[in-house]
């Protein structure tokens, strides 16, 4: 992750960047699932039982992520998990899931059954071996608690970005806005001025895993288990990090025509998308 600042001073800026990476680090010790001791990793491991107190911050990113299951049709569903396992172990060893063990991770999926209690903050997964995987909309949502961290402490003018998710302050001093380059639109749109505002992108140009001659992604279509074999190159400009970030994911499943009937649907989002079937 890189955090850009302007500042009164030197001293001022390392402040408010460090508070604001202890930020980042403490969303990513609870949202990590690649972390045994996470706080979503102890939610996973009472999956099947009692409902759990949660922290804020998770509560937060799982009701957002809720939402967009819904209005999705479960396009966008962080109980994907036990479906990325499968996918994780392709791409690093080559074991292509069967269809028995995508089967049997269907019956640990699906946005329905986590149940949200928002007068006591707690979660809920009903069934025994579920594993919530937050990839498509916790980085965002980092990005923007990091920004309100350094806002705290005085400073506005700033960008932050990790991978392909930016979140940006107001402008820099005199300009129109943070220049961002979107490698996939066309020539007359490939820059944009952000100010106030996330930009995040998402597709399978760097993580698929190929199988007798068929390319698929590393996003997962959690309707169907499957790696995406479309070819989806997705960036979405919205007020925020985790709208941008858990949209440009949603996108990647859609596709581009049910993906821009979406984006039309939520305030102060564009998208630029790229598929190319195969």
């Amino acid at each position: 992750m890189r955090i850009t600042v302007y500042a009164a001073s030197q001293s001022v800026a390392e402040r408010a960047c460090a508070a604001a990476f202890e930020r980042i680090a403490e969303i990513e010790q609870r949202m990590s699932d690649y972390r045994a001791d996470s706080e979503l990793m102890q939610l996973c491991a009472k999956a099947g039982g009692e409902p759990m107190q949660v922290s804020h911050d998770l509560f937060t990113v799982l009701k957002r992520a809720q939402e967009l299951s819904r209005r999705t049709g479960g396009a966008f569903d962080v109980t994907v998990g036990p479906y990325v396992q499968l996918w994780r172990r392709a791409r690093r060893g080559g074991a292509f899931p069967t269809q028995e063990e995508l089967e049997e991770a269907r019956q640990r999926v699906g946005y329905e059954k986590i149940v949200l209690d928002e007068r006591e903050r707690t979660v809920q997964l009903l069934v025994p071996g579920m594993r919530l995987d937050l990839g498509g909309i916790a980085k965002g949502y980092a990005l923007d608690c990091a920004l309100k961290v350094l806002q705290a402490h005085g400073i506005h003018h700033a960008l932050l970005e990790a991978g392909g998710d930016i979140v940006a302050g107001l402008a820099p001093p005199g300009t129109a806005g943070w220049r961002i380059e979107v490698a996939h639109a066309s020539p007359e749109r490939r820059w944009v001025y952000l100010g106030r505002g996330a930009i995040s992108s998402s597709g399978d140009t760097e993580q698929y895993v190929e199988y007798m001659g068929r390319r698929y992604s590393h996003i997962v279509d959690p309707r169907t288990g499957w790696g995406v074999t479309s070819r989806v190159a997705a960036t979405v400009i919205a007020r925020d990090g985790i709208t941008s970030d858990s949209l440009a994911t949603a996108l990647c499943v859609l596709g581009k025509e049910v993906g821009k009937r979406l984006i039309r649907t939520v305030p102060g989002a564009r998208a630029y998308i790229r598929e190319v079937r195969e």
